[in-house]
């Protein structure tokens, strides 16, 4: 199987990833296909369904009318900009969309305003990367990461609900949010300190261990799935440090955990896909190869492996 060839015959969100990382194409080749995210396939898709305001489906983290009941949709404002972002849509393309959601847009939670954030750190973390993206002033949301640590150095969403103990999925989603914060702005010494607190905090987990027992924390660890959500697995914390390009020898175990995860074929499978409202599919179903989990797994040991 010529897996770069099956990568590439990929939606322009995808193949412009496969020709820079993995296929070494000059910049006018993956620069061309990268700017059709706005016009064809997945990106054309989800740019049609803007509504005026400049939300999707009518709500910040939720559709509007949503009262539960049901899993967790994935077609809210949050969610939507989550996608385009990690798509590499050009910012351009939603040209005024921060001001219309400064104006039109409140969070569930006490009808916060949509750029000041709210007390979730996995959305505030996504409020950040999508705020500095689309040129929002999200100074503030990065300040309150820093303010709001745990003393073990990572973060945890249930922090509200008394928990002093860092959870690994809040403490990666966060690490996201300050490291497009970070490259976009310069950051400031508090929000460096505070990312590199979270990666320490991951690293001394090998990113899978309890650091009480050495045991793995859970078998999901391994479990790959995209589109990610907000869930934690060794492919979506590896990929963080290859983007932060912090290749510490305590990764070489979870590393080992994705190689081996590698079929004959050199394609990974998608284990699950989770569940909850879509606009559309963008992967697979589980138990098939997955495009988008073969690219980002192929990339980050690619990384990995030229890292002397």
């Amino acid at each position: 199987m010529d897996v770069l060839a099956w990568l590439r015959d990929s939606d322009p969100a995808l193949r412009w990833q496969v020709e820079r990382d993995l296929a070494g194409e000059p910049p006018r080749v993956w620069e061309a296909t990268r700017a059709r995210v706005a016009t064809e396939g997945f990106g054309a898709r989800l740019l049609a369904l803007q509504d005026p305001d400049g939300q999707w489906a009518g709500g910040a983290f939720f559709p509007a009318g949503f009262q539960g009941g049901e899993a967790q949709p994935w077609t809210a404002t949050t969610w939507t900009l989550n996608s385009l972002r990690e798509w590499g849509l050009d910012a351009s393309a939603l040209r005024g969309t921060a001001a219309k959601l400064a104006e039109n847009s409140r969070w569930e939670y006490e009808d916060l305003p949509y750029w000041d954030g709210e007390v979730d750190c996995c959305i505030n973390a996504w409020t950040l990367a999508n705020g500095v993206w689309l040129g929002a002033d999200v100074s503030g949301i990065a300040d309150w990461f820093v303010a709001h640590r745990l003393p073990d150095g990572g973060w945890n969403c249930e922090w509200v609900e008394g928990s002093t103990r860092s959870s690994v999925h809040s403490t990666l989603n966060t690490l996201k949010g300050l490291l497009a914060f970070e490259t976009a702005t310069g950051g400031t010494a508090d929000t460096r300190a505070a990312r590199l607190s979270g990666e320490e905090y991951l690293l001394e987990r090998r990113l899978f261990r309890r650091l009480s027992t050495g045991e793995p924390i859970a078998p999901w660890v391994s479990e790959f799935s995209y589109p990610i959500r907000w869930y934690y697995d060794v492919l979506n914390a590896a990929s963080y440090f290859r983007d932060a390009n912090r290749p510490d020898p305590r990764l070489a175990e979870a590393m080992e955990l994705i190689r081996a995860a590698r079929r004959p074929d050199g394609t990974w499978l998608q284990t699950e896909r989770h569940t909850g409202r879509v606009w559309f599919d963008v992967d697979v179903p589980p138990g098939e190869p997955s495009k988008w989990l073969t690219l980002l797994a192929t990339r980050v040991l690619n990384w990995w492996d030229a890292r002397e």
